[in-house]
């Protein structure tokens, strides 16, 4: 499997070709890198992080040049390694508090409850409600107003379709534009909650910016960062699932927090992770040397039969379920409990409305990176 050079129907069924990963344990790219894609393996290298090192500039240099991508993503939490990411995580861990999540709570279900009553008889899952939930909580989390939301789902697929492995100069334009605007927005933002706080218990960009930890840079660009994180993954989290229960509606009285878990498992928003080698490593009778770029496919390490029995069986009661969509060791996802709680949330309330929905048409997005739909058109009543 050749990451920049698919076989026709990958973005549709990419599983029979993350089994021929597994089995052959390590696949060497054209460019060196290294693709890897057994459960065992992706866990050991999410904690070993002496070894496996999450910086990204040597790679992303010559992908992006020196630009506002390039700036971005060698700046933001997911693309770095202690001091920098250890910092950084602090300072969002300490705004993305269960405090602030329960603040959050009753404000998600009644956006929810909103984007439910406004769905006609037919409606696009995607746009009218998956894709809607994040960009509104995060909105919120940061206290964006809410006229003032609009771009903001685009700047993010923009910035997100750059980290594809196959990156087009139209792409990456878009990229570098959508950065500039984002960063333009923010910088204004930000000034204007420095000249008027908010409540730090609800609203994550004062307490970002009463933290004092981060610089003007580090502080605009892991803004970006949540939004983008937070944005595709849950939309991808929502829209999977509900494509999911259309193909096996008996599962729709399961638990919602096992349905979210189940789904994170078989249809990760999230495909590949990445890490960069720092010593001389070997898997399956390859040795890498340092330096080597790897491409860790979550899909893949997700359905591995050496972890979970009938991995292509979709159980929301499965359990145990050590799925790896949020990744796992010091870089385990941020948001994981946020996302989590937008699912629940998200499909309980669409199941106790719609609960005989069919899907009558799924188009996936094109990704290799992200799995999910750009649209789910289904019939309500």
């Amino acid at each position: 499997m050749i990451l920049t050079d698919l076989p026709p129907g990958f973005h549709d069924d990419p599983f029979p070709h993350y089994a021929a990963v597994r089995e052959a344990g390590a696949i060497r790219q054209p460019d060196g890198s290294v693709l890897l894609g057994r459960h065992a393996d992706l866990s050991a290298i999410y904690r070993d992080t002496a070894t496996f090192r999450s910086d990204r500039r040597e790679v992303f240099a010559p992908k992006f040049g020196d630009g506002p991508l390039y700036a971005h993503h060698t700046t933001s939490l997911v693309f770095n390694d202690p001091p920098l990411h250890t910092r950084v995580r602090r300072v969002l861990t300490g705004a993305l508090t269960p405090r602030a999540l329960d603040r959050l709570r009753p404000r998600l279900e009644a956006l929810v409850d909103t984007l439910l009553e406004q769905l006609g008889p037919e409606a696009d899952l995607i746009v009218e409600f998956a894709a809607a939930i994040p960009v509104e909580v995060i909105g919120d989390l940061l206290d964006v107003p809410r006229p003032e939301r609009g771009p903001l789902r685009g700047w993010s697929l923009a910035i997100l379709g750059a980290l594809e492995p196959a990156l087009s100069p139209e792409a990456r334009a878009r990229g570098d534009r959508a950065v500039t605007e984002f960063l333009a927005y923010l910088q204004d933002l930000v000034a204007r909650r420095r000249a008027r706080p908010g409540d730090p218990d609800t609203d994550v960009l004062t307490r970002l910016i009463a933290d004092g930890d981060l610089s003007e840079a580090e502080l605009l660009h892991n803004c970006i960062f949540i939004l983008n994180a937070g944005h595709e993954t849950t939309t991808n989290l929502i829209g999977n699932a509900l494509w999911l229960l259309d193909r096996h509606p008996g599962a729709r009285g399961s638990d919602p927090a096992g349905l979210v878990e189940e789904t994170l498992r078989m249809e990760s928003p999230n495909q590949f992770g990445n890490r960069q080698t720092t010593a001389p490593s070997r898997f399956h009778g390859l040795d890498i040397a340092p330096g080597t770029d790897l491409h860790l496919c979550i899909g893949a390490a997700n359905r591995d039969p050496d972890q979970f029995a009938a991995p292509n069986r979709f159980d929301p009661a499965r359990s145990p379920n050590r799925h790896l969509a949020f990744a796992a060791g010091p870089h385990v996802c941020i948001g994981l409990t946020l996302a989590r709680m937008e699912g629940t949330v998200a499909l309980a309330r669409f199941l106790a409305r719609f609960p005989d929905y069919r899907v009558t048409e799924a188009r996936r997005g094109g990704r290799v990176r992200f799995r999910g739909f750009e649209r789910l058109d289904a019939r309500l009543a």
